[in-house]
């Protein structure tokens, strides 16, 4: 079985003075990936762009750059893409019963984790490090000791990890912004999927396990009763752990639960600044700008969002 979706993800800046010139690039072309096919994909920039090409990243990420040479007060980003999904959600009781410590330590001998290729170690040694968004501190690996007890099957670790942050942190829309650091958000108690995602991250590297942070989205459902308001959705952000036999397990900490194929992947990196949707930089003489952003995530053949 597998769902196929229409998605489209549309950025608008609209700027107080002209601006002369525009340079930017999205990761908003969703991957190739086990379980997931992009079958079409493109990406629109309004004003038409001087310039514009496609890239693959080092994280192996679908970007596209764009260059907008004329003058303009308004600029529009929409990416349009139909994905094939058939991921399943793994079934916890059937995934390897490794340790966390010893997945750890094979990460730092290269036994099992670089059974593939010395490529993967590599990656997956980048993937224990701190990174501009993930910070070693005091308060993760206070917050984190009570799920990591010696000998613990990683994929628990995984499940408890993901349960804690549901049920101890409260997700509040606009209590963070993406320079919130993970010691401020557990002493505030509040945050948004973005922060989730990094606190868990965290606290897997701070172990020595390999986490990865993804860029993507999950279908939602309007409440029972109503239609599903289009171009409401949102970009979302979860966690990839390396668990030695299975490879790449992606969990949810903000939904408790490990992905399935409600879940579309745009990318993954070691945090936020890896995989912005859209960043660039513009000249101008004016100060400041206004982003909205529609995200429109529907199964296939749904009325075209415009």
């Amino acid at each position: 079985m597998s769902r196929t979706y229409d998605l489209v993800h549309r950025t608008t800046y609209t700027y107080p003075q002209q601006v002369t010139d525009s340079y930017g690039r999205t990761v908003m072309t969703p991957r190739d990936v086990p379980g997931q096919a992009c079958v079409a994909t493109r990406v629109d920039v309004e004003p038409r762009p001087a310039d514009t090409a496609s890239h693959v990243d080092y994280f192996g990420n679908r970007t596209t750059f764009y260059s907008v040479t004329q003058p303009h007060d308004r600029l529009v980003v929409t990416a349009r893409s139909t994905i094939e999904v058939s991921r399943t959600r793994p079934d916890r009781a059937e995934l390897p019963r490794v340790a966390w410590d010893d997945a750890a330590r094979s990460v730092v001998t290269g036994d099992q984790a670089a059974a593939a290729s010395p490529e993967v170690l590599v990656a997956l040694r980048e993937m224990v490090l701190p990174s501009p968004h993930v910070t070693f501190v005091d308060e993760v690996r206070a917050w984190a000791a009570p799920s990591f007890p010696p000998g613990r099957p990683l994929g628990d670790v995984i499940v408890d990890l993901c349960h804690r942050i549901r049920h101890e942190l409260t997700y509040r829309t606009g209590s963070t912004t993406v320079h919130t650091t993970q010691a401020q958000l557990l002493a505030q108690g509040t945050g948004v999927c973005q922060d989730f995602a990094h606190l868990m991250v965290a606290a897997l590297r701070l172990h020595g396990v390999p986490a990865r942070y993804v860029s993507g989205y999950i279908e939602t459902q309007p409440p029972p009763g109503r239609e599903k308001l289009r171009g409401a959705d949102a970009s979302h952000a979860w966690v990839s752990v390396w668990l030695p036999g299975a490879g790449w397990v992606d969990a949810d900490p903000t939904n408790d639960q490990l992905v399935d194929d409600r879940y579309v992947v745009l990318g993954w990196g070691r945090d936020y600044h890896d995989v912005p949707p859209l960043r660039g930089v513009i000249f101008t003489e004016g100060a400041g700008s206004r982003l909205t952003v529609q995200v429109d995530l529907v199964p296939a053949g749904s009325p075209v969002f415009e």
